[in-house]
């Protein structure tokens, strides 16, 4: 079999050259290559730092850094040709910088690894697709609020079990689904701060030997500080582990919005219908209207934790400071976010050209769904709610044996259970009324419904 070439940045203490399937093995281009805008950024300024620490000359970071952003606009106009020996994209860059510049790009890395190099790409690249995570984020969010103005007054059951529990409003429910969306937003601000440790100038694993501000580099990147322990600065990886585990939690909460929006959308409840545009039909039976796209959003949630757990078991025996096992790092997290580019907007959409379907909800609501609140009546009447709770239960068990529903069962049906029950018990039959009682913070009524949108409107408008 052919050998690899043997003009490897590290290869000059080999005498045989890379077994050519060992090399393909080894290679990361095929994925790394998504780093180019962040390796281009980071080998400017670190050019830039070490001119100012006097190992280049002005003269050679003025021609370096115009090669690299010769680099950066064929990256980004997909021109740039890799070639076979370019085994991931820091070794392509420098190889075009070369070609460029001449030998002044051989002096580009001093002082520097591909250690802190990619540790440092990859952050970058990492905060990037948090902000577009986040962005993506507050537009299902300002779906879920638009849904919620939109079907104001509207009433369905509330289910706990999957069972009839109580009736609460559809801008109640459609809340509901808001929450998690705003904790994801703020996990991932708080991801943003653990990330933007800046790890160049580390070296492999002792730190740079030159007088390099790190301070300052870490501000020309966008960084808030330098790392404080080289060592731990080329090894950490909890920030990919934390962007999967946010990425994971967000798939999470759209899954669970998907099985929802999946059960209120078929015959058999009948709260809302999905616009063709976010449906897909059987190829076999001309009438099904399928809803493929909540059906995938379950899907890749499980996708999502996946990835996850498969880059905890990677870093979970990694001894120290690098080791190759981290080159599998990436592909998971750029899957988790090309995956939730898809599933955001889709959602998205899917929300807004949706129609809800007041006479489903309205005939699914069932007068046993109030029974609290006759145990609420009673409690109003000074029996204890354990009592009044028993009573109730025995209520319902007598509407059943005749079946009869709790509204229509005579009042003398009542009275023989308990003398608390007089004629006014037919007011607690009302489902405007009951939804309205519950109207502190956090509660179903219009009027904390009200207050719930107004806060989230102040926080979908930062």
């Amino acid at each position: 079999m052919e050998q690899a070439s043997s003009k490897k940045l590290w290869g000059g203490r080999f005498s045989e050259n890379q077994n050519e399937l060992a090399a393909e093995f080894n290679n990361s281009l095929p994925f790394d290559f998504r780093l180019g805008e962040m390796d281009v950024r980071g080998s400017i300024a670190w050019a830039k730092a070490i001119g100012q620490a006097g190992i280049l000359t002005a003269e050679e970071v003025e021609d370096l850094c115009a090669g690299l952003e010769k680099v950066g606009e064929e990256l980004s106009a997909g021109s740039l040709a890799f070639h076979p020996g370019d085994e991931d994209i820091h070794t392509a860059v420098e190889r075009r910088l070369g070609e460029l510049v001449g030998a002044a790009a051989g002096k580009l890395h001093t002082g520097r690894s591909r250690n802190d190099q990619v540790a440092t790409d990859f952050r970058l690249w990492v905060l990037q697709a948090v902000d577009n995570v986040s962005a993506d984020l507050k537009v299902v969010q300002r779906a879920l609020v638009a849904r919620a103005v939109s079907d104001l007054g509207l009433i369905l059951p509330g289910y706990t079990h999957l069972q009839r529990a109580q009736p609460i409003l559809l801008s109640h429910w459609w809340l509901s689904h808001f929450w998690p969306l705003q904790r994801d937003c703020q996990r991932l601000a708080e991801l943003r701060q653990r990330t933007a440790w800046l790890p160049l100038g580390s070296g492999a694993l002792a730190g740079v030997p030159f007088a390099v501000n790190r301070s300052a580099l870490a501000d020309s990147l966008g960084f808030e500080h330098p790392s404080p322990n080289s060592l731990d600065a080329v090894s950490d990886r909890d920030f990919a582990a934390e962007f999967l585990f946010s990425a994971a939690l967000v798939g999470v909460h759209l899954s669970r919005l998907a099985e929802m929006l999946i059960i209120f959308s078929t015959a058999e409840f009948g709260f809302i219908e999905l616009s063709d545009a976010y449906s897909t039909g059987s190829s076999l039976m001309p009438q099904k209207k399928n809803p493929d796209p909540l059906e995938l959003t379950r899907g890749k949630a499980g996708m999502l934790i996946g990835l996850l757990t498969g880059l905890l078991a990677t870093i979970k025996s990694t001894p120290s400071a690098y080791d190759k096992d981290l080159q599998e790092d990436k592909s998971p997290v750029f899957q988790a976010a090309d995956n939730l580019r898809l599933m955001l907007p889709v959602m998205a959409g899917l929300l807004g050209s949706l129609k809800a379907k007041p006479q489903g909800m309205q005939a699914a609501l069932d007068p046993a769904m109030l029974a609290t609140d006759l145990a609420d009546y009673l409690v109003q009447r000074g029996v204890p709610f354990r009592q009044a709770h028993h009573l109730v239960g025995q209520i319902v068990r007598r509407s059943q044996g005749l079946n009869i529903p709790l509204d229509r069962l005579p009042l003398a049906e009542y009275q023989a259970i308990s003398a608390h029950f007089s004629s006014d018990v037919r007011e607690v039959f009302d489902f405007n009324r009951a939804v309205n009682r519950r109207k502190e913070i956090g509660g179903t009524a219009e009027e904390a419904v009200l207050a719930q949108l107004a806060e989230a409107r102040k926080l979908i408008e930062v």
